[in-house]
């Protein structure tokens, strides 16, 4: 019985690896769950979750402040705002509450506004460095690491001030010019996404990452951004809207928390199809042993984004069933690494990986 399990997945495997239309989306969910991507989407969202409160309640007082004549005005700009967080926006809205007028509340919102964003920005930053693989010792340093988080926060504002001033001008529009309006504004909000994303992907990787590397990943992640503030509102409706009337503020921290990690785990993925498109990570094997030729370029990818010195030399072997493989399993950042192909390495087990520091000649075998 197990015999013929086996054979029967063995067959799926060389199907989905001879057809591209499978092999594709398979790689990217295999690599998605090789890098742990789930748990990288969470911690952005945590992070985000934390940011989001203490903005909306400095936004609230602000508008306080600035447009102390006008409360339909004040209503008009946080509901443009709230448009990001489809049905949660209402209650959210009801839950917001102007700090006051004492600089010492409006400083501890501004206080805690800078400390989640720098989490997202910083989360972000692990996150895309980590799709791409890049080696730990390529990756920003404190402070560049720091300045970057700056920059992306700014990207990140900048989006949010994009967003909501072209969800008013629509709603304006809409009134004004008619639907063909609303078409119009849609498509300058994609184009200008695409822009902020393409930006925002780029100050998050590191610099050995090029920019046209970057670039279907930003057109991806604008799609699917621009098409859940349009249809993601279904989801949080039917999933979350009772037990946000029915838990009152515990349902709004949970459709709150579900919505943000469905956008970075989303985002994520976008960033997954862009690495397994520019880097051929495709076919990949769902039941190995045998491993593919991918499946060998991923893990030797994997293993290099572990490299924290350019003294610490890392190779990737793998032996049997895949011994044919030793020829090109040598994975080194300099010229000293010495042959892999020796008798020992051959028996090593598939896909073992061995780190040594110093000199080529004094790394043990």
């Amino acid at each position: 019985m197990g015999g013929w399990i086996a054979r029967l997945l063995a067959a799926v495997d060389r199907f989905q690896q001879r057809h591209a239309v499978l092999a594709f989306p398979l790689a990217v969910w295999r690599k998605f769950g090789d890098d742990q991507a789930g748990n990288l989407a969470a911690l952005i969202a945590y992070y985000a979750f934390v940011s989001v409160f203490p903005m909306l309640l400095v936004l609230v007082t602000v508008l306080g402040f600035v447009l102390a004549g006008n409360q339909q005005l004040q209503q008009d700009v946080l509901n443009s705002a709230l448009t990001e967080f489809p049905v949660i926006g209402p209650q959210l809205r009801d839950n917001i509450h102007s700090l006051g007028t004492g600089g010492g509340e409006l400083s501890i919102g501004l206080v805690g506004t800078f400390l989640g964003a720098r989490g997202v920005a910083s989360a972000v930053q692990n996150a895309m460095n980590q799709v791409w693989a890049v080696p730990r010792r390529a990756r920003p340093g404190f402070p560049i690491s720091w300045v970057r988080s700056f920059a992306l926060i700014g990207v990140i504002g900048l989006g949010v001030l994009v967003t909501t001033a072209l969800s008013g001008i629509s709603a304006w529009g809409g009134h004004e010019f008619g639907p063909w309006s609303r078409v119009g504004i849609v498509a300058l909000s994609l184009a200008l996404n695409i822009g902020l994303f393409w930006l925002g992907l780029r100050v998050a990787t590191a610099a050995q990452i090029t920019w046209r590397e970057l670039r279907l990943g930003a057109i991806i992640s604008a799609i699917i951004w621009q098409t859940l503030q349009y249809l993601g509102g279904y989801f949080v409706t039917h999933e979350l809207r009772h037990s946000s009337s029915l838990y009152g503020i515990f349902g709004l921290v949970l459709g709150l928390l579900a919505w943000l990690y469905l956008q970075a785990q989303l985002t994520i993925y976008a960033a997954e199809i862009d690495v397994v498109r520019t880097r051929r990570l495709w076919p990949r094997s769902l039941f190995p042993p045998p491993l593919t030729d991918k499946d060998r370029a991923a893990y030797r990818a994997y293993a290099q984004a572990e490299q924290r010195l350019p003294e610490i030399h890392i190779e990737t072997r793998f032996g049997a069933p895949d011994a044919n493989a030793r020829s090109d399993a040598k994975s080194c950042f300099d010229a000293e690494c010495a042959d892999p192909g020796d008798a020992e390495g051959s028996a090593k087990s598939d896909g073992q990986v061995k780190q040594s520091a110093g000199p080529a000649e004094t790394r043990p075998d």
